[in-house]
């Protein structure tokens, strides 16, 4: 029987082996149940618990959508998943139309990103039953769901304030954030700009959050991650029939969103045969859902982000320029976390925080080193790389104490080429993160022998003997290089 403790998920496959791999990933989080046709796979949800399916597409008898249709018309609630090897969008549409397909997973498949995706099923599940209670609560006692609605409501309204999203006192992201504060009470578009991972959503949910629409819906579609046919699908909706898969009417989310917002990210990427139909919607405030003659007004706020430029891109012709304007009219953009140095350990502390309390792993916080190190590295990935930075500092963490050699070696390095070492008497060396710049080939050597020489000593916390056995050197050798180079412990590393 099912351990209720524990969601229970249950894999199909024609594939003895596939299945064995795939119970042996889930087995430490999950109750998992095999099945080896489509057939074993219905017993075993007759007679046991099971939250989450997994179904493979090919199969001798039927296939997983075909499976996964059965699966959706006795247990609706159970969320249907299918692996598969081969994606059609006309398979996608139609997979999602008949069997309610909550997520594709192709092949070959990655561990993390299998178990990943076996963690969101599961949550979803427990979110389902928790909004059918609710919605029961709000049958029987109108007064009382309505309040928990309100404060539900209230509470996630507070989550996204402005001054929600995590920041050091005087930081480049104040400006941004008076400046979508000004004109969150306004009904015009938003255009974000900034690099991957700086916090574009946070800033496009604050914003609906501190507008006049903030007790109406909220939605998010990433335009660059699906095509355009079912990029239009989603947002305009369709007609039974107006396609192969149509099997059913769809409101799409434009139309769902009426009265709230709709964060549009990576707009950069949509092709300029999806831009006009874009601009018609802005234009004229309709939408036509996909084979429809029939046009319908939505008053809806769209907050647009991209990390591309897109002044370059309509001169380039790629973007067309009465669109850019119609989304421009307010444009905020999100500074980088390398142009924000100061956030860094504020941000630090935070995702730790976090992430410590969520995955049940205490720690006291950051030596001064590892601080040090985060602040010198450039992240090109901004706060998302942090995170994950983070996280796998925490995994590996076997004190109380997140040190500088849990490092990765990436960002270990990167700091150390964009650290300055202490400037000899007989002159500043030139800064490290000009390496690659121009110069004599001995000062180049040497600058790259002295971010080799800050790097170790950094992931040996500043052991000068482990450092010097590492690098080959006697403790007297490396004191004359760093005499040299004039590399000394800063005062935060120290402590």
């Amino acid at each position: 029987m099912t351990d209720p403790a524990r969601p229970g998920i249950l894999v199909v496959d024609d594939e003895p082996r596939s299945v064995e791999v795939i119970a042996r990933l889930l087995d430490e989080e999950f109750e998992v149940f095999t099945a080896l046709s489509a057939a074993e796979g219905l017993r075993l949800l007759e007679s046991e618990w099971i939250q989450v399916v997994f179904s493979d597409q090919r199969m001798p008898e039927v296939s997983g959508v075909e499976f996964l249709t059965q699966v959706r018309e006795r247990w609706p609630d159970v969320v249907r998943i299918v692996i598969t090897g081969y994606i059609d969008p006309e398979d996608i549409i139609g997979a999602i139309n008949t069997a309610g397909i909550h997520q594709f997973i192709t092949k070959p498949w990655h561990p993390d990103h299998l178990l990943l995706t076996a963690r969101n099923a599961a949550r979803l599940y427990q979110l389902q039953h928790e909004h059918d209670r609710l919605t029961s609560e709000l049958k029987l006692l109108p007064p009382l769901a309505e309040t928990r609605v309100a404060t539900r409501r209230e509470r996630v309204r507070q989550s996204y304030r402005f001054d929600g999203l995590i920041r050091a006192k005087g930081s480049p992201v104040d400006e941004v954030c008076r400046q979508a504060e000004r004109v969150s009470g306004f009904n015009v578009p938003v255009l974000v700009l900034g690099e991957t991972g700086t916090g574009k959503e946070l800033l496009a949910r604050a914003i609906h959050y501190g507008s006049p629409r903030s007790d109406q819906p909220f939605y998010c579609e990433n335009c660059g991650a699906i095509p355009d046919e079912l990029l239009e699908s989603e947002l305009f909706g369709h007609k039974k029939g107006a396609f192969t898969g149509a099997h059913s009417n769809r409101v799409g989310l434009l139309e769902q969103a009426d009265g709230g917002t709709i964060f549009l990210d990576e707009i950069g990427d949509i092709s300029p045969a999806f831009q006009v139909r874009l601009l018609r919607f802005l234009q004229e405030g309709e939408i036509r859902p996909v084979g429809s003659n029939e046009t319908r007004r939505v008053d809806v706020r769209v907050v647009a982000a991209t990390h591309r430029d897109l002044t370059a891109e309509v001169k380039a012709g790629r973007f067309r320029e009465d669109l850019y304007y119609r989304l421009s009219t307010m444009t905020l953009t999100m500074p980088p976390l390398r142009a924000r140095p100061d956030d860094i350990p504020v941000l630090a502390r935070h995702i730790l925080e976090r992430l410590s309390t969520a995955h049940g792993k205490p720690v006291t916080g950051f030596a001064p080193d590892t601080l040090a190190c985060l602040e010198s590295y450039g992240w090109p990935g901004n706060v998302r790389e942090l995170q994950n930075e983070i996280m796998r500092m925490l995994v590996l963490c076997e004190g109380d104490t997140l040190g500088a050699d849990l490092l990765s070696d990436p960002v270990l390095r990167g700091a150390a080429l964009n650290t300055r070492p202490a400037s000899p008497e007989d002159g500043p060396l030139p800064p490290l993160d000009l390496i690659g710049q121009g110069g004599p080939l001995k000062s180049r050597i040497e600058r790259v022998e002295a971010g080799i020489l800050m790097e170790t000593l950094v992931r040996c916390r500043w052991n000068k003997s482990k450092a010097a056995d590492e690098l080959g050197l006697s403790r007297m050798g490396l004191r004359a290089k760093l005499e040299r180079y004039g590399i000394e412990r800063g005062p935060a590393q120290r402590h």
